[in-house]
């Protein structure tokens, strides 16, 4: 008849912390259903509790409480070993409160799943281990030794053997499956969270270099005419000039013109982000994205056709930046499994766009095949990809980047390998394979949009 006096923020990851000030509180709201629940079963169903050993449990915890308060800011968050203890003080705290009150015959038993739980859900894999290993001598101890209920006429409250004997077993499967769960949970949401989070920062630093390099095509624009006739009048000068002071000053302002163009230019590409440019055709951006790998030893082959029945007109695409760091990522992967040679296929047709990136590498390991695409994958074993390439620790985040980015544009992401992963020829396309597939209405360009004018160019907004 208590109250289980636990309750940590949801949320937090394994070594994460507690803030101490959600704990204090409900301690306060467990100490009060403690309290609750023995002025029931003494005044109002008239049982024989030893209610002094069941004040002095419950002044424990309010003790506890009073002592946080006064030496600890409420705003404190609690380290993994405190957590650790605040568990193994409440759990030892509910099993004196359960021997006092008749054992496992206590319906409130159950409440002891909740230490173990929390513990699965916010502290290590070993303090789990230590605290479901104690939940289960606890309840153990508590099948066997416990002061019984009685009522008012001194009858014993039990229940039978056997059904003490399912409840025993009961709670400690429940303990097993329930800190299974619970750790397994939490895991995949903690890198979850942090794989979105490692997405989104992708994503950010692919929007800042977009509008970085808009900026600096608007500059190189907008500047080119001014440029142009400084140098066009600078060579008139130099032309006409009789004074060798005055044309080695003109030849100076000619160089320097041409210079800030040359500075502009290599700044970023002319027109990135420029209004015209804001949509090109699929081959351009398939290469835009590969462009980063194209020096790294590995050859890059392209190959852009239509789909049989469809226009050879190569549409255009729009240059978002989920779909160029996606691809990139794409790229890169191959890249980084290649031996030789990697293939980028894009095909087209009046209901879809498809890009290909093909390897001739090992392939994608066939155990981990179907999880391609979650973050941080673990690999059961070391592999020769991994011995050859020890520097490479593949945690399958860039895959996982890669397929949320893309999925975000619309597209449909598959892995495949294209062989077993036997030795092939170089020329081979064996290796793996990521397949992308976008409805042509979620990124080619409307046709009418090209008939309409796109305006002066506007600023990029800071």
């Amino acid at each position: 008849m208590v109250t289980a006096p636990l309750g940590l923020e949801p949320g937090r990851g394994r070594g994460g912390v507690v803030r101490l000030r959600t704990l204090i509180i409900l301690r306060w709201l467990a100490v009060s259903g403690q309290i609750g629940a023995i002025v029931v079963a003494s005044l109002y169903l008239q049982l024989e509790i030893e209610l002094g050993l069941c004040v002095m449990a419950i002044g424990a915890s309010v003790i506890t409480n009073l002592v946080a308060i006064f030496v600890y800011p409420e705003n404190r968050r609690l380290p993994e070993r405190e957590v650790l203890v605040t568990l193994l003080f409440d759990l030892s705290q509910l099993a004196f409160l359960l021997y006092l009150t008749g054992g496992l015959n206590n319906p409130f038993a159950l409440l002891i799943l909740a230490p173990v739980t929390v513990s699965a859900m916010t502290l290590r894999t070993s303090s789990t281990l230590f605290l479901a290993a104690l939940a289960v001598v606890l309840v153990t101890v508590l099948a066997v030794f416990y002061l019984p209920l009685r009522n008012e006429n001194g009858f014993v409250l039990r229940m039978p053997q056997l059904f003490v004997l399912g409840f025993w077993v009961a709670m400690i499967i429940g303990i097993g499956f329930l800190s299974i769960y619970a750790s397994r949970v939490t895991a995949e949401t903690t890198s979850m969270s942090q794989a979105l989070l490692a997405t989104q920062m992708a994503l950010s630093r692919e929007q800042k270099l977009t509008d970085l390099g808009g900026v600096v095509a608007a500059a190189a624009h907008e500047l080119g005419t001014p440029l142009a006739t400084i140098k066009l009048v600078s060579s008139e000068l130099v032309d006409e000039l009789d004074d060798p002071d005055l044309k080695e000053d003109a030849e100076l302002i000619r160089e320097q013109a041409d210079r800030c163009r040359d500075i502009l230019h290599s700044m970023g590409r002319a027109g990135k982000d420029d209004l015209h440019l804001r949509t090109a055709p699929l081959s351009s951006v398939v290469q835009e994205a590969a462009e980063p790998h194209s020096h790294r030893g590995i050859e890059i082959n392209y190959d852009f056709s239509p789909r049989t029945g469809t226009p050879p007109t190569m549409p255009s695409i729009h240059r978002h930046p989920e779909i160029i760091h996606g691809l990139r990522n794409l790229v890169q992967n191959a890249v980084d499994f290649a031996k030789t040679r990697i293939w980028v296929e894009a095909r087209w047709s009046d209901s879809s766009v498809t890009v290909r990136v093909i390897d001739d590498g090992p392939g994608y390991p066939t155990d981990l095949l179907g999880r391609i695409g979650d973050p941080f994958i673990k690999r059961g074993e070391k592999r020769e990809r991994d011995e050859s390439r020890p520097e490479y620790e593949g945690m399958g985040l860039g895959l996982f980047i890669a397929k949320t980015l893309l999925e975000r544009s619309g597209a449909e992401i598959s892995f495949a390998n294209g062989s077993d992963g036997s030795a092939s020829s170089g020329n081979a396309r064996s290796g793996a394979i990521a397949e992308v597939v976008w409805p042509a209405t979620a990124i080619v360009e409307d046709r009418g949009e090209t008939s309409r004018a796109l305006g002066e160019n506007k600023p990029i907004p800071i």
